[in-house]
């Protein structure tokens, strides 16, 4: 029979092991919550997001969305893996409480860690790599700034016109029209809208030079043509050829309606985004642009107080209409030597060339009847 002592012993020993089990439970579950913290915020970050067929998504994220509902539409649209564990994420972090606002651009693919800093202000400034096309106008390039977060269209637009910028790197124009050159550009969001043009002027001056020297004796024949109006004629070329081998043969076409004497009227390009950009660029100059849609009517065709109208105006409208890239800029310099005189597009991006006015108007019925 047990004594007292020896109950007291027994229970003393089930105690310190119960309370020895308690520590071990313990100390398991706090390393497992600090193992679980660290896999959270070392290791998951940058694991590989879900992969996708997708470059990015673009999400509209209003004010008032919550993390949990912005998870959940990441989680549905490929851009994260588990919108449960990214928003524990996000919480730990305290980036739940400052969401960026507005359309969001989400590049794929991309880590944890990645759309964390897209997805909210409190990490600072995100990289966006945006590409501006051949062709594109200022206002083109100024709308697509604004809808990538880089800088506000009307900003961009107000330092394409900076007399003192332009002056800096040897632009003799009003504008920076023709010299933003076409490329795929990354800026920061809220680039300064002065320090965006500076890269495309910087960009186009490195550029052109590489013309110059690859093309050396041809820019020596363009006697009297500065490079203001090669630039001119090819932003024309560059609105007017959809598919890139007809470039030299369109040029062709600009340069035979400049410098015959049998083309009539004289010297008139007669070039349908001359008349376009003019109700873009000075709307208030003519009246036909007062309701201008994007289509171009009768009425703006015969307007001559449009500016840019090459069908009233002859010779090269005020200035570029676009941003060339290399490849128009040398068409002018390089232009395919032929009797074509107009041309008519006949689907596909391909133009119809013609000789004559007759030629021209037969091959518009044709274009009209398919």
């Amino acid at each position: 029979m047990e004594g007292p002592d020896q109950r007291i012993a027994v229970g003393s020993d089930l105690g310190r092991s119960l309370v020895r089990a308690l520590s071990l439970i313990t100390l398991l579950a706090v390393l497992g919550l600090l193992g679980a913290l660290a896999w959270l915020f070392v290791i998951y970050p940058d694991t590989d997001g879900p992969s996708s067929q997708s470059e990015e998504v673009v999400l509209e994220i209003p004010e008032g969305m919550t993390l949990h509902e912005l998870a959940e539409e990441l989680e549905e649209r490929g851009v994260i893996r588990n919108a449960s564990v990214w928003s524990l994420y996000m919480r730990l972090r305290g980036l739940d409480r400052s969401l960026r606002q507005g359309k969001v651009r989400f590049p794929l693919p991309m880590t944890p860690e990645g759309a964390a800093r897209h997805a909210t202000t409190q990490l600072g400034r995100i990289q966006v790599r945006l590409l501006i096309p051949e062709g594109f106008s200022r206002f083109e390039i100024a709308q697509r700034l604004e809808e990538y977060g880089v800088c506000s269209a009307a900003d961009f637009l107000d330092a394409t016109e900076d007399s003192s910028l332009l002056a800096s790197y040897g632009v003799e124009a009003d504008d920076a029209e023709g010299y933003l050159f076409p490329d795929t550009y990354e800026f920061d969001d809220r680039t300064r809208p002065r320090r965006v043009v500076e890269r495309m002027l910087a960009n186009w001056i490195r550029r052109y030079e590489e013309i110059q020297q690859e093309h050396a004796k041809e820019l020596a024949k363009l006697k009297g043509w500065t490079t203001h109006d090669i630039i001119t004629l090819a932003s024309i070329v560059e609105r007017e050829a959809a598919v890139p081998s007809e470039r030299a043969r369109i040029a062709g076409v600009f340069w035979n309606r400049l410098l015959s004497k049998h083309f009539l009227p004289r010297r008139r390009l007669q070039a349908d985004p001359t008349v376009q950009y003019g109700c873009i660029a000075v709307p208030e100059a003519a009246e036909s642009c007062a309701h201008y849609d994007g289509r171009i009517t009768r009425a703006m065709l015969d307007d001559r107080d449009n500016p840019y109208n090459t069908y009233r105006h002859s010779g090269l409208p005020p200035g570029p209409i676009s941003n060339p890239g290399k490849a128009a800029i040398v068409a002018v310099i390089e232009p395919e030597h032929h009797d074509y005189y107009y041309f008519v597009a006949e689907g596909g991006g391909h133009h119809h060339f013609s000789k004559t006015l007759q030629q021209h108007n037969t091959a518009i019925r044709r274009s009209a009847e398919r």
